[in-house]
């Protein structure tokens, strides 16, 4: 098969879809990689590196998009809609809840669109190719929020760790996901007050056994949120519905409650967010201020780190691309697994979650 790997166009998104590595493994089983010149640079992968492992440098994007399989790490932007092709196999991060435009196109392009985030292990409630970028944004979005409680970033001037005689910063985290328990790992070793809500009780229990007394674990309702953010000087978005938009958990009426020069980082918002005043932001233009309050909403906080997070990424990526590349769209079938990640196909927007949110681009 014929995979491409184009160049992200995400502002600063230096992550690329296939790692040298990886191409080299797909190549030893037959099938021609075609890479975008300067694709892998940003991640630290030059078009030697990818030459080496007999990749084809192409120099266009339309060159690396005009595959049968195409490999990418966050969505298509609008410049790049006139590059799907009927027929043709996407394979990369959609979050289509929060974006109508790109769920419309695809289903009027003909692609078969499969979705990283919706990817799920049979049995297992698991979310592979979600989770290795879950860690990575959870525990950047502590290191993020600790830069910008800087004052001359904007912030109230708090060290999360507090010293001697000054009490800690106080990191509240609604949600005990794979981001909540990375982002409170993070907090943690800052030496922070870290509380964590969640309306999942099993999973409280099992974040205990992680923490013991050093988070404060709460149950998740609007009591127990509003006292919690009020004092938080860092708060961090972590909620996560498959396939759906993050439920608004934190009113605007709530953020201007906050401390002025509080920071929220909401790693939720590549779904929509689940604070009412944040919205999507940029690497270039990452934070904003409303009510007094420093706002962080950037929806490809891994990008930051492309090195760590291209390897991560492939590290989970790589089967199912195999996969993919084998058996083309029968592996949808082979693997139970893979099938659930398929969003758009055949003009038709199949998967169920992200159907209750578009019900009328469902056809009949």
């Amino acid at each position: 098969m014929e995979i491409g790997v184009p160049k992200e166009s995400k502002d600063q998104e230096f992550r690329v879809g296939l790692s040298p590595s990886s191409v080299r493994v797909l190549q030893e089983s037959g099938h021609r990689v075609f890479v975008e010149a300067q694709a892998g640079n940003g991640a630290g992968f030059s078009d030697d590196d990818y030459r080496f492992v007999g990749a084809e440098i192409v120099p266009t994007a339309e060159s690396a998009w005009n595959r049968e399989l195409v490999v990418k790490v966050k969505e298509p932007l609008i410049s790049e809609y006139n590059f799907l092709q009927k027929g043709q196999i996407l394979f990369t991060y959609l979050h289509l809840a929060a974006d109508r435009k790109l769920t419309e196109h695809l289903i009027d392009c003909g692609v078969t669109a499969i979705a990283y985030e919706t990817v799920e292990q049979a049995g297992a409630n698991r979310l592979p190719l979600l989770t290795p970028m879950s860690i990575i944004a959870g525990r950047l979005s502590v290191q993020f929020g600790a830069r910008y409680l800087e004052r001359q970033q904007g912030g109230r001037g708090v060290l999360l760790g507090g010293v001697p005689g000054v009490k800690a910063g106080k990191v509240v985290i609604l949600g005990g996901g794979v981001v909540g328990a990375e982002a409170a790992r993070i907090a943690v070793g800052m030496g922070a007050a870290v509380q964590i809500l969640d309306v999942n009780v099993d999973r409280l229990s099992y974040l205990e056994t992680l923490f013991g007394s050093r988070v404060e674990l709460l149950y998740s309702n609007s009591a127990h949120i509003e006292a919690a953010v009020k004092e938080a000087d860092l708060l961090i978005g972590a909620v996560l519905v498959l396939g759906r938009r993050a439920p608004i958990l934190v009113s605007r009426e709530l953020v201007a409650k906050m401390h002025p020069g509080s920071v929220i980082v909401d790693v939720a918002v590549d779904q929509g967010g689940c604070v009412e005043t944040l919205h999507a932001t940029s690497h270039t233009n990452p934070v904003y201020i409303e009510s007094g309050v420093v706002h962080y909403g950037v929806p490809n906080m891994p990008g930051a780190v492309p090195w760590t997070a291209t390897q991560a990424l492939n590290n989970s990526t790589l089967p199912y691309v195999q996969q993919l590349a084998n058996s083309g769209l029968q592996a949808l079938e082979i693997n139970p697994s893979l099938g659930k990640g398929v969003n758009v196909q055949n003009h038709r927007l199949v998967h169920p979650a992200v159907q209750e949110v578009f019900p009328d681009l469902v056809s009949n």
